[in-house]
Parts: structure tokens; sequence; C-alpha cells
């Protein structure tokens, strides 16, 4: 048989399945009587698929929200899609309909990666609630204020670092992250600033997924019977890629985790979540080695790659480790377009703290415009412009409009769009932290939607925003973020460019990062003794 009769052969199941699908979804629809959510006209067969966008879709959506309406309806190849742009529709699905909207998009690529262990692509159900259980148990508010001395020693760390290496500051935030939830997770210390070796293997792993799941980038995604054939076919590369992931997944899950097994008599080990967890599952008499693992790796993945992530430019999505950041970058080059926003954040820590130490987290409520200056950050460049996909589990009627649930609904939370409302955030393309404001207090919006919805809500958001506040706050009392000069002297422009991808990053930009005194140099050095 040659290989134009295997293909025939192999695209006649695919081609009764998905018209399968189709007539039964119109079916559906017709005998409902109800009709989708407004969106771009579908052609015949194919939807929209040629208008569904494979950069910057948030930007497209966004778009699409300002002509249909808060909640659009698209299609692609007999999948149906619902793009979630207003707050509130997203309020009502993903909050007060939990149980409807909490399942995931199936995405092959993601099981032949081998990371479909991972709590953010776990199908709703009950693996799912065990190992989010277990993982709120170590990363629930409370318990998570206990990760602060850890959190301050490494904010430290870094006002150190960058004193001596400021032009390494991409890489340095890069290292926090991973430092931070490394001696939390596992109670091991960054043995080295840069390629650490689980560092280096947690990113790696990560770099192949976030680059497997972006839209548009393997066939085997849009028809997954295409997983079933033999990689040395033409088009099938996908499958070395998997092959590859797998070991490097299965490494980055056991790996630190034998650390761990081993180095119980450490105390620093010993209180780590996975020591505790690990304590926990002997006095039960029993192993849970396995979900243990998962659980720690979920924290491990998003430590090393939530903050930071590969820039994902050029043809080969597969190619190059040039590392960046995301939240903390963006502080970075909003000080550097922002002096007098800088200088007035900088004003309220030296009136509230003073200079003569650096600011704790007790401090966080006597200063609301450092706090107002940390939720625009977020709102300003959201790291996920559209959060993480969710799916239907059941048919659902939403103010009149159908959703279909045979494959499960992808539905999008567009968290550009609810960051662009108009009608909520006056001007929202300026960097405006006064917008926090309502009669001179601090108002009740804390940019929760940047951790998600729901029963979907990051589950280390605690932990993520305690860095983050920290962080930000102690860089301001500390140092001067400009703009970069040239040999001459005259500044060097900074261009506002952020990455395509899952996560949207400020791509390279030269700063200036200097200390704002001597006594910010001593309350630095001070802190490394």
């Amino acid at each position: 048989m040659d290989y134009r009769s295997f293909f025939v052969l192999l695209g006649v199941p695919v081609l009764l399945k998905f018209f399968g699908e189709k007539l039964l979804r119109l079916w559906k629809q017709y005998s409902s009587g109800l009709p989708f959510p407004p969106g771009p006209p579908p052609r015949i067969f194919v939807g929209n698929y040629a208008e569904i966008p494979t950069e910057l879709s948030w930007l497209t959506y966004t778009d699409w929200g300002k002509r249909y309406g808060g909640l659009v309806h698209a299609s692609a190849l007999g999948q149906h899609i619902v793009i979630v742009n207003s707050l509130k529709t997203a309020s009502d699905l993903f909050e007060k309909r939990s149980h409807i909207y909490s399942d995931r998009p199936t995405v092959p690529m993601v099981e032949l990666l081998g990371w479909e262990f991972n709590l953010g692509f776990l199908p709703y159900g009950e693996r799912w609630r065990r190992q989010r259980r277990m993982f709120q148990q170590h990363f629930r508010r409370d318990i998570a204020q206990t990760y602060r001395p850890i959190q301050i020693r490494k904010v430290h760390k870094l006002l150190q670092e960058l004193l001596v290496r400021p032009q390494e500051f991409r890489e340095l935030i890069r290292t926090l992250a991973a430092a931070i939830i490394m001696a939390t997770v596992y109670g091991y210390e960054i043995q080295r600033e840069t390629n650490d070796y689980f560092v280096t293997l947690s990113e790696n792993a990560a770099n192949i997924l976030v680059a497997s799941v972006l839209p548009g980038a393997l066939a085997v995604n849009v028809f997954p019977i295409l997983r079933h054939l033999p990689g040395w076919l033409p088009g099938c590369g996908f499958q070395q890629i998997a092959a590859e992931s797998r070991v490097l997944v299965e490494e980055m899950k056991s790996a630190p985790f034998e650390f761990v097994k081993q180095n119980m008599v450490e105390d620093a080990v010993a209180k780590s979540v996975v020591g505790r967890l690990l304590q926990a599952s002997e006095a039960r008499g029993r192993s849970d080695d396995s979900i243990i693992q998962e659980v720690a790796s979920v924290a491990y993945g998003a430590g090393s790659d939530t903050v930071s992530t590969s820039s994902m430019q050029g043809r080969n999505l597969f190619s190059g480790r040039n590392k960046t950041v995301s939240a903390l970058a963006t502080f970075f080059l909003v000080m550097a377009l922002h002096p007098d926003i800088q200088k007035k954040a900088q004003n309220e820590i030296d009136s509230i703290i003073g200079t003569h130490r650096l600011p704790e987290y007790g401090d966080r409520p006597s200063l609301p415009f450092v706090e107002a200056l940390y939720r625009e950050v977020q709102r300003w460049r959201p790291v996920l412009p559209l959060g993480v996909a969710h799916a239907t589990s059941e048919d659902d009627i939403y103010e009149e409009l159908w959703s279909d649930p045979i494959s499960g609904t992808t539905v999008i939370s567009n968290t550009w769009a609810m960051t662009r409302d108009e009608s909520v955030y006056t001007d929202p393309e300026r960097f405006n932290p006064d917008r926090f404001f309502t009669e001179g207090k601090l108002n009740n919006d804390d940019v929760g939607i940047a951790f998600g919805f729901g029963r979907r809500i990051c589950p280390g958001r605690h932990a993520a925003d305690s860095t983050l506040w920290a962080t930000i706050a102690s860089i301001l009392s500390t140092f001067n973020i400009a703009k970069a000069k040239d040999e001459s002297g005259k500044e060097i422009d900074i261009d506002v460019v952020y990455s395509d991808g899952f996560i949207s990053h400020p791509l390279a930009f030269a700063c200036s990062i200097t200390p704002r005194s001597e006594t910010a140099k001593s309350l630095i050095h001070a802190t490394a003794h």
C-alpha cells in the first residue's frame, strides 16, 4: 500500500467523525430553538477557522467583543469556542455556574508530552479535586503567610545581586521566582544563580509545553487521531518532541522529590511542603508518593515558568532559551517610563517607613499608592491575557443563548478585554495607579481576575501575590529605575512590545538600575548578614 492510499484510508474515519459531529451539533442547535451567542459569520464546514487568530489572539477577541458583545461565539472544524469579554459574564459563568464551567478542553499534546497530571490541565473530576485539596492545604491564605520569611530572604538576595549586576535584572528576577518555590516546596536552596539543574530541568520541560499548545502550533491538537501515527511519517515530528518531553517531565517530577526523601534530616527540608506531605502520608500508613510528586511539580513548574518563559520568537517554536519575565519585567518597564509615578511611590515609602529599614509585609496596608501601583502592573499588561481556557461539562442556557458541550465547548476568559473595559478603566492604555482610588481611598478592585475565576482560580495566588508585592516594594525602597543612556549620555527610548503566547511578557529592553542613596546601599548590605 502506497502512502497516498494509506492517508486516504486514514482520512475516512476522520471525515466521518467530523461530519457526524457537525450534523449532531446542527440538529441539537435547531431542535433547541436557541441561537449561539453572536459572533463572526461562519463558513460552511470550516466555520471560522480562517478568522480565528494565531497571533496576539486577545486583540482580535477584544475587537470582536466591541462588535458582538460580552459573549462571542466562533467555531473551527466543528469545535465551538465561546469568548467571554465581559467581567460580569465571566462572573456569571465561572463563579455562579462553576459546576458547569470548570472543565478543561482536551489538548492532545498535553498528554503526549507527559503533562496530563498537571492540576491546570486535569479535567474536572475526582482526581482534580484530590490534587487541588492537597495543594490548597499548603497554599491557602493563612498557610501561605508562613512562607513569608523565605520570600523576604530571597527578595533581599535579589537586592544584593542588583547592586552588583543590575544589567542582568531579567535573569535575576527569573531566579528569584524559582528560588522561592524550590525553598518552599522542597527545602532546596538553588546552588547557582544561573543554570541550576532543577530550575533548568523545569524550564526546558515547560518551554516545550508552552510552544506545543500555542494556537496552530501542531496539527495533532486539531486532529487528535494523528497521535496514533508513528513519528517517522511526514508531519508527525511531534512524536519525537513528545518522547523527549516525557523524559524531561518525569525527571522534573522525580529528581527534586528524591532530594527531599534523601535529606529529611535537614530541618528546612522536613518543613518544606513535600517534607510535610511525606510525613503526613507516613503517619497514615500509606504511600502517596505519586500524587505528592504531582502536586509538588505543579508548584515547581509554575515557580520557574509563571513569571518567566521562553520568548518563543522566530519560526521554530522550539528554539531559543532567551529567558524573560512577565509581571516583574513589566514593573521595571513602567518605572523606567514613568519616573513621576516611581517617585510618588518612593515618597510614600519614605514617609511611612522611613529610610532606616526595608518594607515588611505588615507595612502593606499603610502603603496604598504602592498597592495601587502593584495592581496597575497586573491590569495594564496581564500575564495571561486569555487566562487558561475552561470547558463546559453539560448543557447551559445563558441569557437565552445556547451552549453545546458535545465535546466540551471551549470557553475563553479574555482578561485583556476585561482590563480594557472603558466603563471601569478610563483611558485603559494609560498606566495610572490613581484609577484604584475612589474619593482618596483605595477601592476594592484588587484585579483578582489576573489569577483566574471560580473553581479554576490559581491555587497558588496568595503566595504569588506576596512575592510580587514584597519585590516591588523592596525595589522601590532601595533603587531608582530609569531609561538607559547611550555613550553620549542620551536616553535610549524603550519600545513597549510584548510577546505572543500563553504567557505574554515585554521583549528585551535596557534600563538603568541604581541605588537611591548610600543609606539604601547600606540597608541592602546589612541583609547579607
